[in-house]
């Protein structure tokens, strides 16, 4: 009889019977590929009882699904040893599967102890039957790895009466039920043991949301019942429009009887579109902060995953909890990771983010509904957005959060200036013109960069060169080495005085803001030019004017060193004014080609849409865009050439004083300039005279 005992509490089992007392054991492979265990240090005890302890190293789990689990692996992990082995462990002469070296099996032979021989895999492995004089002459079954089978030694088992027998199988050492069963044991208790603690770890989740196993099913989305994200409406600036619009909202969820009086309802979706680092995420941080309502937040890309289902899955999670905490606010950021376009991806199957659509759209406005929760949206991809999500009813009001303006940018960076020290010579008001294009985060780091220059150079507070020098760095690099006398600088500063001249000689061409030779980035040098308002509208003058000045810097190192001289830094302006005549071709409708659009405008973010749309032009038409675009080229760069050559000496007088100085700012640049030339009157711009920072 064989009892098993199996304590959890410790990491010990024992199985307890007739036979022997094994303290350490080793897991080895016998013949025939089952897992056994090798024991050592063997010690006799009475012939009634014999102990086998088994060893097992167990983590001790605070979660009590796990342990169960544990509990059943190590079931699993006895149960195929105790059948595999079976026949050894309840044979009534107590055999062991130890081995025996070849040596002591001679010594044993001639010895007579040897009783029975059974040879396996074409006579290299034996196991011998033989009488043990340490285990007091009773019969030991062991293992012998034979050199191979020699006449030899049969003759020697003749000689000694020994009872041998070859098979052609593996050593069996059970009955084929018994390890079937041991087979098939632990594999099948290991996959009832993580069906188990799948089941636990969801927490009996039953319904549309579970099913998958550890809660991939569940939403991960972020819930405050009392959001406190340390953000208000005041803390946001620069899109007063949009605002206002979350402004309504929160006055809506505050005081909804003012509204629905006049058979008002509140929008049941708000779509925030616009470029990075507007301030969309702040804005959806501020209405969280003012509406006192409780608040869920989440990231697109966190609904798609691996398993198909799971996405769905966790959109029906989500808006279950929404329901449950309804009214309330569900931010979903950058959604056009979910959002996109159903029937545009290769083949146009079903596939999982597509399912994941479908039930956000049911969700939002199916046949249920979803009274009392507002969807709040953020993308800079409107245009690859599935338009069955941007219909009313589910998105409500499509809200635009551009780059500020001029007033917009000078609001920004009081906001983001109000924590920092600025000297006298700061005027905020001139940083935003400076700054035309940038974004609410571009002006945040631009003042970040200026403090932290300017506690580097142990400056008590900010002043303009830090200014100066940080918008230098976001736009063009980390400054390099200053280049030293000699050719290469001088020519950098033809080329570079060969822009700005030509730019300031250009009616409708923006003005020159500052020259320099430091090297910034991959510029040996960069001229400036700063617009004098926020560029809405653009005419076909101002974008002749600026291909102009782009081709300055190539005019120049022509006319100055000669056509065999020109050099490779020209390669960056080269590239923007082609794009910018192409743009006017193509796009703009400003060439002799006619007022046409050329490009589809859902194209322009897709490659393989612009090539389809580029073979779908007629040869014709290809052939004519390409030589309009060649033309407005070449009749800029002739402007060029011929403004360089007729300015030869107030050229060379500016390159004098800016290889001496290496930078000059704009106003110096147009007072050298108009001591030769007459500068056109709306290219004409009075002084600078920067007011003192007001925060």
């Amino acid at each position: 009889m064989v009892l098993l005992l199996i304590r959890m509490a410790a990491p010990l089992a024992c199985v307890v019977g007739s036979g022997l007392s094994i303290q350490s054991n080793k897991i080895g492979k016998d013949v025939n590929g089952r897992y056994l265990f090798s024991y050592h240090r063997l010690s006799v005890l009475s012939k009634e009882s014999k102990t086998i302890c088994i060893k097992a190293s167990l983590d001790q789990r605070k979660h009590e699904g796990r342990r169960g689990f544990l509990k059943l692996l190590n079931v699993g992990v006895g149960l195929p040893v105790l059948l595999g082995g079976g026949k050894a462990y309840a044979d009534e002469q107590g055999p062991s599967s130890s081995r025996m070296s070849y040596s002591r099996f001679l010594e044993y032979l001639d010895k007579g102890r040897v009783k029975k021989v059974d040879l396996f895999e074409n006579g290299t492995t034996a196991v011998v039957e033989a009488v043990s004089p340490e285990l007091g002459n009773r019969v030991q079954r062991v293992r012998v790895q034979l050199p191979g089978l020699s006449q030899e030694l049969l003759q020697k088992f003749r000689e000694k009466n020994i009872d041998f027998a070859a098979h052609n199988g593996q050593e069996e050492t059970g009955s084929p039920l018994a390890n079937l069963i041991g087979n098939l044991a632990f594999p099948l208790i290991l996959i009832g043991g993580l069906f188990l603690l799948s089941r636990r770890s969801s927490g009996g989740m039953g319904g549309p949301g579970g099913g998958f196993p550890l809660a991939f099913g569940q939403s991960k989305a972020k819930f405050q019942m009392e959001p406190n994200t340390g953000v208000t409406f005041d803390d946001v600036a620069g899109v007063d429009e949009a605002k206002q619009d979350f402004m309504e909202v929160v006055e809506f969820l505050k005081k909804p009887e003012r509204f629905t009086a006049v058979g008002a309802r509140i929008p049941k979706g708000v779509l925030l579109v616009g470029p990075p680092g507007t301030g969309k995420t702040l804005l959806a941080k501020a209405i969280a902060g003012e509406a006192g309502v409780p608040f869920f937040s989440i990231s697109g890309s966190e609904f798609v995953e691996m398993f198909v289902g799971v996405g769905a899955s966790r959109v029906r999670d989500l808006f279950r909890k929404a329901k449950e905490n309804a009214p309330c606010i569900v931010f979903v950021d950058e959604i056009d990771a979910v959002g996109r376009q159903r029937g545009t991806g290769i083949g146009g199957g079903n596939d999982e983010r597509e399912q994941t659509l479908n039930q956000l759209l049911t969700e939002m406005d199916g046949f249920e509904g979803n009274t009392g929760i507002i969807v709040i949206a953020a993308t800079n991809r409107v245009d690859i957005l599935d338009s069955a999500l941007l219909r009313p009813g589910r998105f409500d009001r499509q809200v635009t959060v551009d780059v500020p303006d001029i007033r917009g940018r000078t609001e920004i960076l009081k906001v983001h200036g109000s924590n920092k020290k600025f000297e006298a010579d700061v005027s905020l008001e001139v940083i935003a013109m400076r700054t035309p294009g940038f974004s609410g985060a571009d002006l945040a780091n631009l003042l970040n960069e200026a403090a932290i220059l300017a506690g580097r150079r142990g400056k008590t507070a900010i002043s303009s060169k830090e200014i100066d020098d940080s918008i230098d760095r976001i736009v063009a690099g980390m400054e390099g080495t200053v280049m030293t006398d000699g050719k290469s600088k001088s020519l950098v500063a033809y080329h570079e005085v060969g822009h700005a001249i030509c730019g300031t000689l250009t009616p409708g061409h923006d003005p020159v803001q500052k020259v320099t030779l430091v090297p910034r980035g991959q510029a040996r040098g960069l001229t400036w030019f700063i617009p004098a308002d926020d560029p809405t509208l653009i005419s076909k003058q101002q974008l002749f004017a600026r291909i102009v000045g782009g081709l300055g810097g190539r005019a120049a190192e022509e006319v100055i060193f000669g056509e065999s001289e020109v050099t490779t830094g020209a390669v960056g302006d080269l590239q923007q004014i082609t794009s910018l005549a192409k743009q006017m071709v193509t796009t703009f409708g400003m060439s002799d080609i006619g007022p046409w659009s050329l490009v589809d405008s859902s194209a322009q973010s897709d490659v393989i849409m612009r090539m389809m749309a580029r073979n779908s032009m007629s040869e014709k038409l290809a052939e004519d865009i390409d030589a309009a675009v060649k033309r407005l080229s070449d009749e800029a760069y002739e402007i060029a050439l011929s403004q360089i050559r007729s300015n030869r000496e107030a050229i060379d007088k500016i390159v004098e004083v800016l290889l001496e100085t290496e930078t000059m700012s704009g106003d110096e640049f147009r007072a050298l300039l108009s001591e030769f030339v007459e500068i056109p009157a709306e290219n004409r711009v009075p002084p600078s005279t920067p007011s003192p920072v007001a925060v």
